[in-house]
């Protein structure tokens, strides 16, 4: 069985950028990625921050070219869900239901999944008028009214990416201000689809097969308000884009973490010698894929810096 110089869990920004970085330093490195490589990155529809983002740049264009950039280095991705892991000795072991893998240093990059209302029926709706994801399905509700749930970065440029597609895009804010930058602000003043409502929370929905009411209930009055989908579609979208969590239960009883998120140094090294940590599922302040990246060429590097010591 192959001792790997370096794991990385996950291949999204953070993974891929590790990847990339280790193999500049001639580690032998294997990606373990659960589903898809480039993570939920490859379901934002815009990505307009990334320094050197080519015109129209998506997240899928964007982590086609750092996996194509990891794989001529020499590297090697794997498709497979890791259920257990032993992390005590110098020699790292990594189980799935099938194989075991070894490493001398491991790299966590799992990532995040978006937080949901937590509300009656949200599991019922999904894929039938709730969506987390606007480049998956905003097209299937071109013409028909919207609400996205949200204020932050990441929502506004979702909820801009919608009214390309919808009739109207209510914004739904529980309080009385945006999280956006200005720069996000000024885009949606200019944007005649869109309508802030301030104040509000979604209480409760409701639908036969799709989703056809959203009751809005006040923070201050409690009053509720009924909203129905169009009389000749019914269906009504909701899009819900209020944070994440962190993809790392399997850590919880090895790695220092707060509120799940896995607390690192600025070299991104955890508690434990030889296991690092990069992009969402670190704690930290700022969730972007530039800094995803950051993340993942330090850790990449504090992991080389820990082989050499090694020797």
């Amino acid at each position: 069985m192959d001792i790997y110089d370096l794991i990385i869990l996950g291949g999204g920004p953070a993974g891929l950028s590790s990847g990339i970085y280790s193999g500049r330093s001639k580690l032998n490195t294997l990606i373990i990625e659960k589903k898809k490589v480039g993570g939920i990155i490859t379901d934002t529809c815009e990505i307009e921050n990334y320094p050197g983002s080519i015109k129209n740049e998506t997240g899928i264009s964007l982590m086609k070219r750092m996996r194509e950039q990891y794989l001529e280095l020499g590297g090697n991705i794997i498709k497979d869900i890791i259920v257990d892991v032993d992390l005590k000795s110098d020699i790292k072991i990594l189980r799935s239901k099938e194989r075991t893998y070894k490493c001398k240093s491991l790299i966590i990059a799992t990532g995040s999944l978006p937080k949901k209302l937590n509300i009656p029926k949200e599991n019922n709706f999904i894929g039938k008028g709730i969506s987390y994801c606007a480049i998956c399905d905003a097209y299937l509700y071109t013409d028909l009214e919207v609400f996205v749930v949200g204020s932050g970065e990441s929502a506004i440029k979702e909820a801009l990416y919608i009214a390309k597609y919808a009739k109207k895009v209510n914004i739904v804010v529980r309080s009385n201000k945006l999280k956006c930058s200005q720069y996000m602000k000024d885009k949606l003043i200019n944007n005649p689809k869109i309508n802030l409502i301030f104040n509000k929370v979604v209480e409760k929905i409701d639908g036969e097969e799709i989703l056809e009411k959203i009751f809005l209930r006040d923070i201050y009055t409690n009053e509720l308000v009924e909203y129905r989908g169009d009389e000749d579609d019914g269906v009504i979208g909701l899009f819900v884009f209020i944070g994440l969590n962190p993809k790392t239960e399997l850590f919880k009883n090895f790695i220092n973490m707060d509120n799940g998120y896995i607390i690192t140094d600025e070299c991104m090294a955890t508690n434990i010698n030889g296991v690092f940590a990069a992009g969402d599922c670190r704690y930290k302040k700022i969730r972007q894929v530039v800094t995803a990246t950051s993340d993942g060429a330090i850790a990449a590097l504090s992991a080389e810096e820990y082989l050499r010591n090694l020797i």
